[in-house]
């Protein structure tokens, strides 16, 4: 949360940020983007419940899984979603600022075969794991879980941004090359698809609106003969999911919070409608 506190006031503070004056314009554009991303999760207190067990693991670790890089993955079209990806369109209402409707697809991977602590009850349908804990430590192993957002951890998010002209801070004056310090901050719902086994039940994995997340971010952004850019980002934010579908009965459920951070890099045109 500090790290999206401290985004936060460099959004306050950029506001005061004069743009370079030059015939290049931002009103009334839309601009789109697609990307890749990279992302990393703190740890998270999971809780399960349903039928016969109310339990939760505490301290979970969990990874990002990004698709090793190959055209076929990365380019082509029936593929270009298996990668970790952002992508959305904004518009600017003013100079300064945009608003902006996008996806984060990242993926969310417990780590397999680690070690974790276990508090709650089992009962005797799951004659294997029965048994009431209090601290107790229990291995993550295939047969007592599999726990993974991946396809993926969906954010779908709306967001405030804001645009500055830092060209002229590097000595450059050029309408064909412009540099763009940009900030944000955002809001929305949680849509993963998870793929889950649980205590020996069927695999279940399946889209579901399972919380919201907030968010912040901080980058540069490129902008290349005015209709092209690239940008880089820095995101950080608060996941929160107390509805997680983990079985085809939908009386079981699981729900968990954290703090994610990502790393993105995006290639974007810029257009008018209008």
């Amino acid at each position: 949360m500090k790290i999206i506190k401290i985004l936060l006031l460099l959004l306050v503070v950029s506001s005061t940020v004069q743009a370079q004056e030059t015939e290049f314009k931002n009103k009334g554009k839309f601009y789109a983007y697609w990307g890749w991303n990279r992302s990393a999760y703190t740890q998270s207190d999971i809780h399960f419940k349903g039928p016969d067990y109310d339990f939760t693991l505490t301290d979970v670790v969990a990874k990002d899984r990004q698709t090793p890089f190959s055209f076929n993955k990365y380019i082509n079209p029936a593929n270009i979603t298996i990668p970790q990806t952002n992508y959305g369109i904004g518009y600017f209402f003013n100079e300064h600022y945009s608003v902006f409707v996008g996806v984060d697809h990242m993926k969310y991977v417990t780590v397999q075969n680690q070690y974790m602590t276990i508090d709650g009850t089992i009962g005797s349908s799951y004659p294997t794991y029965q048994g009431t804990y209090n601290g107790d430590v229990i291995q993550e192993t295939d047969d007592f879980l599999k726990f993974e957002h991946t396809d993926g951890l969906n954010y779908i998010h709306v967001s405030l941004n804001r645009f500055d002209d830092i060209s002229s801070n590097f000595g450059i004056h050029s309408e064909n090359f412009v540099i763009n310090l940009t900030e944000g901050i955002g809001a929305g719902i949680l849509m993963p698809r998870t793929n889950v086994t649980l205590l020996g039940k069927e695999r279940h994995d399946d889209f579901h609106v399972s919380g919201y997340g907030i968010s912040a971010q901080m980058g540069f952004n490129f902008v290349i003969y005015k209709y092209f850019f690239i940008q880089t980002d820095v995101r950080g934010g608060y996941i929160n999911m107390p509805d997680i579908r983990t079985t085809y009965d939908k009386a079981d459920s699981a729900s968990q919070d954290f703090i994610y951070m990502q790393a993105a890099v995006m290639l974007g045109g810029r257009f008018k409608l209008f």
